[in-house]
């Protein structure tokens, strides 16, 4: 259970006081590591004992504890091994046979996984626009899709807002209460907010995932996720999921990653910061075809965004004027940003999403999505200036 001494914290100040040791004279300010397989043990085990490292250890705890204090849940967070072993945890929701509805500018290996979902298990899985509230709801009923009425409510609705990489921003209260009204659960990537920036469990969500290897962590030198619930029934079947699948994150990984979620509230402002910065000088460029970001006035997603977060987010989507190879263009002229897949990190990165065979067809071939870090904003935006420079 989560410590009630967080109650009533700013999201601020819980990144550095959550999940921290008992204080007592002589303790330490950090939980250690502890570097154990297996635990001592005889008899019938308690329900809480420390049996086997598969199925819990205590430097998990912190990280548990602090990061379920963030989103608002007093059950602790599940840590697994990557961002897509929490994700299939949730997914293991939808039962074979059943329906999943997530959006079409989703992560592309939860798009992959989905299909694999259908293939061997039978679901159905229907691609929907996140930010066209009516047609998903229409979706998860069932009704209006592909010319069938009649199939019945979709078992989960998979949610990403702002979308990758799109940044297309959804109506998550809508969406959970319609899809709730329908029956169906609601699972939600916060990947790209965070809970700094947005908590959906506190929109009524049933499930939440973060692929921690990004800003929660924070330094691109872990692979994490994790998955949380309000629900002590959902959360008891997440926990059976990663303890038989054994998807489960080596000790030292969740210790570095309670360290990167220390600073955890500093890095998302000055990167959002920046990233709003940045996004109003490309939106002005002569060698800049279109940009996306939350915090832009002109962007469809700005009124959701200002609405229902608490910012606007660090990644930036660019289009650049000349297509797919003035984007590689850009990516090679440049020399602060780092060319890389993923993001959340202390250093700007960029890539080409349709670089990739599986991204989706309907993301531009000449998207730029850009994670933002915490450099110096001038510094960013000179090595963007001189590379878009060498495009006109």
């Amino acid at each position: 259970m989560t410590d009630p001494s967080t109650a009533g914290l700013s999201p601020a100040t819980l990144v550095v006081s959550a999940g921290r040791p008992q204080r007592a004279q002589g303790a330490p300010v950090n939980p250690p590591v502890v570097l154990s397989s297996t635990y001592v043990s005889q008899g019938v085990p308690g329900p809480d004992e420390l049996l086997y490292a598969r199925m819990s250890t205590e430097t998990w705890h912190p990280f548990e504890e602090a990061l379920a204090a963030l989103e608002g849940t007093p059950l602790p967070a599940l840590v697994h091994g990557s961002g897509m072993a929490a994700i299939a945890s949730a997914l293991s929701l939808v039962p074979p046979g059943g329906r999943l509805v997530l959006p079409r500018h989703c992560y592309q290996v939860t798009i992959g996984y989905a299909r694999d979902l259908a293939q061997r298990s039978g679901v159905t899985v229907d691609l929907v626009d996140v930010d066209d509230t009516e047609a998903v709801l229409a979706a998860v009923r069932g009704a209006a899709v592909r010319g069938a009425a009649d199939r019945g409510a979709a078992d989960l609705l998979w949610v990403e807002s702002p979308t990758n990489p799109m940044l297309e921003v959804a109506d998550l209260p809508a969406l959970v209460a319609g899809a709730h009204e329908a029956g169906a659960l609601v699972g939600v990537d916060n990947t790209f907010a965070t809970p700094l920036v947005q908590r959906p469990l506190e929109h009524g969500a049933d499930v939440v995932v973060h692929s921690v290897t990004k800003y929660l962590a924070g330094h691109s030198d872990v692979v994490l996720g994790a998955a949380l619930t309000r629900d002590p029934e959902l959360h008891a079947r997440l926990l059976t999921y990663r303890t038989t699948h054994g998807s489960v994150a080596g000790p030292f990984e969740v210790w570095l990653a309670l360290r990167g979620l220390r600073t955890l509230a500093l890095r998302v402002e000055r990167a959002q910061a920046t990233a709003l910065e940045l996004a109003r000088r490309l939106a002005a460029h002569p060698a800049v075809a279109s940009v996306r970001h939350p915090g832009l006035p002109q962007d469809p997603g700005h009124e959701r965004a200002t609405r229902l977060m608490d910012g606007y987010g660090a990644i930036i989507g660019l289009r650049p004027v000349g297509g797919a190879a003035a984007a590689d263009a850009l990516v090679a002229a440049l020399r602060l940003w780092v060319p890389a897949t993923s993001l959340g990190g202390v250093e700007s990165s960029l890539e080409r999403r349709r670089r990739f065979a599986t991204e989706s067809v309907t993301v531009p071939d000449d998207l730029l999505r850009m994670s933002v870090g915490i450099e110096d904003v001038e510094d960013l935006w000179r090595d963007l200036d001189q590379a878009l420079g060498t495009l006109v």
